[in-house]
């Protein structure tokens, strides 16, 4: 409860800068999928109050997510009505539920952080590539279309951006360049740095509505248009507003389709949620580990309550999290509040926030894509030797131009070539026993050690009792893999520290960079 208390403000604060990001994601999601465009803002709702509240990750931030667009819109069409696509949703939701219980969140332990850094530089990229448009005032593609080749058009997202070129508006390149000024200033200016009460990304979006709507009221050419801005749905009556949401059609029960789309988004959904936690864990400052089975349970609960209430499926996504982790928070009440205030957004505001310019959204996506792929990611991961850099490359690449899971699944098979090529000679044990307060815990390394025994590792380091002593041994290893060095420098700097474990290297060579400098860590 301290560090909830200790981070409240900074958190709140946190989850306006999510909203804003989240907002015109929801509604573009909706669009590209074919379905009502509240249907996005009630899974963007529901992903961030009940999703947040009953995960375990402290930053992760659920919502509709683009890797199921063409999921959904193929299904809404093949089922013949959206009623009987959301009882697939819910079902999809029970599955995930049993997967949780049935502990299948564990195979998240086995992806190696090539591939995850890999697959967030290319989010980041993705997301530079598809907004540059939308900064320049070339709204044609949806927000939220990560796909290299868009659908409908049949254009891919280099073309787009060349046609953008010749369908800029000055106003919105204006508001966009201002926007981003605003953001680099909040980045780089100490003073500015220093206010906390006070987003960068709120301060750019006030400045964008209020630059337009001097735009408007001057009768200038540079004024930007309503087609260029938020676009949320504005009931004219309570009855228009509950209008809105839809139930399920429970009689399609016996449809055989219905349950292959149920199936499909559950997996999908789950694949990709579990992609997105290993990456939060990873992109956490304080670096936690996140019990996966109790995420993709949350999940499920998310994804059966958003199919009761008319809401497209969900699932833990990459660009909110980003930008929750980008933006200060700590905690999950920054996804919560994020959901919160989507829904006063929905109930109270709508027609002020159908005033932000797209232009104004695509400034702060472009500063969270530069973050996620910073020049500094591909030099360090460089520096990390070719059996890093590979599989690190080849990810990138294969995400930008195909898709998450596919780019995924590509570097996924690059990465377990050079790990097989390690492990061909000796295999790799591993021997724990039960431990107690005040014991002296050994773990002894055999001589190759590789990601695919990061998950018994990461499970006992995080199982061991507070006030123990523990030795590492090393001695007899000729090959520790990144990913287990890693894991073992976090725990040493951060875990180790919380459970107040006083450790003892002994072996590890200088070549694995270990830091023992913490003064309850020696070396031997």
């Amino acid at each position: 409860m301290q560090l909830y208390s200790k981070h409240f403000k900074t958190d709140v604060l946190s989850g306006m800068v999510v909203f804003l990001v989240a907002l015109p994601l929801c509604l573009g999601i909706a669009l590209a999928s074919g379905a009502p465009l509240f249907s996005g803002i009630i899974a963007g709702i529901i992903g961030g109050i009940v999703v947040g509240l009953l995960s375990s990750s402290q930053l992760s931030v659920s919502g509709p997510a683009a890797g199921l667009t063409a999921i959904v819109l193929v299904a809404i069409t093949s089922l013949g009505s959206y009623e009987t696509f959301l009882l697939a949703v819910v079902i999809a939701g029970a599955m995930q539920l049993l997967l949780g219980f049935a502990k299948a969140g564990t195979i998240s332990n086995y992806l190696p952080s090539n591939v995850i850094e890999g697959m967030l530089t290319a989010i980041g990229i993705i997301i530079i590539l598809k907004q540059l448009p939308h900064a320049i005032g070339y709204d044609v593609d949806h927000e939220g279309d990560f796909f290299f080749i868009e659908k409908g058009t049949g254009h891919n997202t280099f073309s787009a951006i060349i046609d953008a070129i010749n369908f800029s508006h000055l106003g919105a390149i204006l508001v966009s360049a201002i926007s981003l000024a605003i953001l680099i200033a909040w980045n780089k200016i100490a003073f500015l740095k220093n206010i906390k009460a006070l987003p960068g990304a709120l301060v750019a979006v006030v400045v964008g509505v209020v630059i337009n709507e001097v735009f408007k009221a001057t009768g200038s050419s540079l004024a930007i248009g309503q087609e260029h801005l938020v676009n949320l749905p504005m009931p004219a009556s309570f009855d228009e507003f509950i209008g809105q949401f839809s139930a399920p059609d429970f009689s399609a029960i016996s449809n055989a389709n219905m349950w292959i789309v149920a199936a499909t988004i559950a997996a999908v959904a789950s694949i990709e949620t579990l992609l997105c936690i290993e990456a939060a864990d990873k992109m956490d400052p304080l670096k936690r580990f996140t019990n996966t089975n109790i995420e993709l349970k949350a999940q499920g609960v998310g994804n059966m309550l958003s199919g009761l209430l008319g809401g497209l499926p969900m699932t833990s996504v990459i660009v909110r999290t980003s930008a929750n982790v980008n933006s200060g928070a700590r905690t999950k009440v920054a996804a919560i509040a994020h959901g919160v205030f989507l829904l006063i957004a929905v109930l109270a505001i709508p027609s002020i926030l159908n005033k932000i310019p797209l232009a104004c959204l695509a400034a702060i996506l472009l500063m969270i894509g530069y973050k996620l792929a910073s020049p500094t990611v591909f030099k360090h991961m460089w520096h990390s030797g070719k059996y890093q850099f590979i599989p690190f490359i080849a990810t990138v690449v294969a995400v930008v131009f195909t898709d998450l899971l596919k780019g995924v699944g590509i570097g996924m098979v690059v990465s377990i070539f050079f790990i097989l090529r390690a492990n061909l000679k000796v295999a790799y044990f591993f021997k724990k026993e039960e431990h107690h307060e005040g014991e002296t815990v050994k773990i002894e390394l055999a001589q190759e050690v590789s990601f695919l025994n990061k998950a018994a590792i990461k499970q006992t380091l995080s199982h061991l009792p507070e006030n123990s002593k523990l030795v590492i041994n090393a001695s007899n290893s000729v090959y520790i893999d990144f990913d287990v060095i890693q894991l073992i420098q976090d725990f040493l700097k951060i875990g180790s520290l919380d459970k107040n474990i006083q450790v003892t290297l002994i072996g590890f060579k200088e070549q694995y960079k270990i830091d023992d400098s913490p003064s309850h860590v020696t070396s031997v």
